[in-house]
C-alpha cells in the first residue's frame, strides 16, 4: 500500500483475512547440504538471477533414501559419541530468582545453542541423582529420570569435576524417543559424511555432508580431503591383475623391514591381526593384510600403481609414489571414492557424479535437462570387464567373510561388496561398497584429525552407517548376478585371466625363500 502497489480496499481486505498457520513440515526431506550444492551450481550459471527468477530445480535424489542416509548418519554418530562418554554441559548461566528475569536469561543463553533436529537444548532448573528438570526454548519443562540419566550418571554426582558436573543453570541436550521418553545426550564433536550414487550413470541418490548443516556448512562429501586407509587397497589389487596376478596368488605374510631414507632408518608395516605366512590375495584383501598390500605394490611398482589410480578418477598429485600409498597415505574425498567404486560395480566404466535432473523457470519452461545416459562406448571403459568381474568377486569376499562381514550378515544378500578403511591411529573410518546398482561411501572422523579410539575401525565407525542406509536403498531390488566375461577361467579354485593361466602368471610372491616344508604346512592350513 505504501508503495502504491495495492489499493486501500485491497489492503483492508488482506488485513481482515484470518491467518492460517500449518504445522505440516514443509521440507519432508533432510537435504541441506544438497540444497547448498544446488544453489552454488545455479549461481555459477545464472548469478544474481538465481534469487529472482523463481527457478524450480529437480534433483536426482531419492527422498526415502536421502532420509535414510540422514537418519543413519546421525544415529550412528550419536552411537559413537555415547561409546566415548559424556564431556559435560555445553554452557552455564546463573539463573536469577525473579521468574521473568530467569526466563530472559534462559532465552538469551539458548539463543546461542540452537536445537539440532531431535537434540533439544535446555537449561537445567532442578537436579538430583535421580531426576533432572530442564527448560527448552519452547518453555515446556522437560523431566528426565531413570534410564534417561544413565549416560550422564557420573556428571550428576556431587564429586564430579566442575567442567562435567550437571547443576542448575547447565545447558544440556535432551532427546525424546518414539515412546516420548526423554534422555540426556550431547552434541557430538566428531563429523561424518555419506554419499550414494547410481553406479550406472553417476546420479546422486543420497548425500549428507555432515552431522548438522546449521552448525557447520562444510560439505565433507565433496570437500573433505582425507586419508582413505585400506579402502584404497582394491585399486592396487586391480592394478596387479593386469600384471599377471590373480586372487589365488600366494604372497608371504611375514614381517617386512624396508629402508626409509638415507639416514639408515627402516619402515616396518604392521598388520592388525598378526601374520599368517603364505596367503592368497583373495584372503589377504578380505582380512586387509597391510604387509601383503605393501609387497604387492613393491612388485608392480609405486609409479605404476599411482598412474593406475587415475583411471578411477583419483588425483595422482594427492597420492605419494611410494609404498605407503597402498595403505592409504594419500588423500581422497568421499565423492571421489564413490565414483571410483562405481567402476567395480558397473563392470568397468567411469561415471561422473551429477545432481540436477532438470531446471524450469517460474512458468514451467524447461531451461536445462540432463539427457538420458547414452549407450556405453568403449572409450568410457577404464578397466577390463574381466578385471571388474574378478575384483567384484574379491570385494564380495570382504563383505561376507572379511573385515566387512557385518554387511553381508545384516543385509543377507550375495551381491554385497565393499571394503573397510581405517587410517593410522584411527584418525579416519571408512566403508565403501555397493550392491545392485547402488554404490555408497560412509566416512567418520574429526575435522581436526585425532584418534577416534584404539578400539575403533572402519567396521565400527562407517560400516553401520552404510548398512542402515542400504536396508532402504536395496529394498525390493533383485540380487545382482554376474556372469564371467570372455577371457577368464576358474582354475584351481579361483578366477584368473586366460593369458595368465600358464607360466606367465604370477603364482607366488616373496615365498620362494621359505623352506618347502613350511610352505606346504601353510598350504595345508588353507592360507
Amino acid at each position: 500500500r505504501v508503495l502504491g502497489k495495492i489499493t486501500e480496499a485491497q489492503y483492508t481486505e488482506a488485513v481482515a483475512q484470518t491467518l492460517k498457520i500449518s504445522d505440516r513440515q514443509l521440507l519432508s526431506v533432510h537435504a541441506d547440504h544438497v540444497a547448498e550444492m544446488v544453489r552454488q551450481e545455479l549461481f555459477a550459471q545464472y548469478q544474481d538471477e538465481t534469487y529472482t527468477r523463481g527457478f524450480n530445480v529437480y534433483t536426482t535424489l531419492n527422498g526415502a533414501e536421502q532420509n535414510a542416509a540422514y537418519n543413519s548418519l546421525r544415529s550412528n554418530v550419536l552411537a559413537y559419541d555415547q561409546r566415548h562418554g559424556y564431556r559435560g554441559p555445553e554452557d552455564f548461566v546463573d539463573l536469577p530468582e525473579d521468574a521473568d528475569e530467569r526466563d530472559d536469561a534462559i532465552d538469551r543463553i539458548l539463543a546461542k545453542h540452537p536445537n539440532s533436529d531431535n537434540l533439544i537444548a535446555a537449561v537445567v532448573t532442578e537436579v538430583s541423582s535421580k531426576k533432572v528438570r530442564a527448560e527448552p526454548a519452547s518453555g515446556d519443562t522437560i523431566e528426565i529420570s531413570g534410564e534417561g540419566l544413565r549416560f550422564v550418571a557420573r556428571a550428576l554426582q556431587a564429586s564430579a569435576r566442575d567442567g562435567t558436573r550437571i547443576r542448575v543453570g547447565s545447558v544440556i541436550r535432551a532427546s525424546r524417543d518414539g515412546k516420548g521418553r526423554w534422555s540426556i545426550s550431547q552434541m557430538p564433536e566428531v563429523e561424518a559424511a555419506f554419499v550414494a550414487l547410481n553406479a550406472e550413470d553417476g546420479s546422486y541418490r543420497a548425500l549428507v555432508g555432515g552431522f548438522d548443516f546449521s552448525r557447520k556448512q562444510f560439505n565433507h562429501v565433496t570437500s573433505a580431503w582425507r586419508q582413505p586407509g585400506s579402502s584404497i587397497k582394491p585399486f592396487i589389487y586391480s592394478a596387479a591383475l593386469e600384471k599377471g596376478y590373480s586372487p589365488a596368488t600366494q604372497v608371504e605374510d611375514a614381517p617386512l623391514s624396508l629402508p626409509a631414507g638415507d639416514n639408515g632408518k627402516t619402515w616396518e608395516p604392521q598388520n592388525d591381526d598378526g601374520y599368517d605366512g603364505p596367503i592368497s590375495l583373495r584372503r589377504a584383501l578380505a582380512r586387509s593384510k597391510n604387509v601383503v598390500a605393501v609387497r604387492l605394490l613393491r612388485a608392480i611398482t609405486p609409479q605404476y600403481g599411482r598412474d593406475y589410480l587415475t583411471r578411477f578418477g583419483f588425483d595422482a598429485t594427492k597420492h605419494p609414489a611410494d609404498l605407503t600409498m597402498t595403505l592409504g597415505s594419500g588423500s581422497v574425498t568421499p565423492q571421489q571414492m564413490a565414483a571410483a567404486y562405481a567402476v567395480f560395480a558397473n563392470g568397468g566404466y567411469k561415471v561422473t557424479p551429477h545432481l540436477i535432473e532438470k531446471i524450469t523457470d517460474s512458468r514451467g519452461n524447461v531451461l536445462q535437462e540432463t539427457p538420458q545416459p547414452p549407450v556405453r562406448q568403449d572409450e568410457q571403459r577404464v578397466i577390463d570387464s574381466r578385471n571388474a568381474f574378478i575384483m567384484d568377486s574379491m570385494l564380495r569376499e570382504v563383505a561376507h567373510t572379511g573385515t566387512g562381514a557385518l554387511a553381508g550378515q545384516r543385509l543377507g544378500r550375495a551381491d554385497i561388496a565393499g571394503k573397510t578403511g581405517t587410517t593410522s591411529d584411527a584418525f579416519d573410518g571408512w566403508f565403501a561398497g555397493y550392491a545392485s546398482d547402488v554404490v555408497a561411501v560412509a566416512w567418520m572422523g574429526f575435522d581436526q584429525p585425532k584418534s577416534l579410539g584404539a578400539r575403533e575401525f572402519g567396521a565400527t565407525l562407517a560400516l553401520p552407517i552404510w548398512i542402515d542406509y542400504m536396508r532402504q536403498a536395496l529394498a525390493g531390488k533383485p540380487v545382482a548376478e554376474r556372469s564371467p566375461p570372455t577371457g577368464v577361467s576358474f582354475v584351481d579354485g579361483d578366477w584368473m585371466y586366460d593369458e595368465f593361466n600358464s607360466d606367465s602368471g604370477v603364482k607366488e610372491l616373496d615365498v620362494e625363500s621359505l623352506p618347502g616344508m613350511v610352505r606346504d604346512f601353510f598350504k595345508r592350513l588353507g592360507i
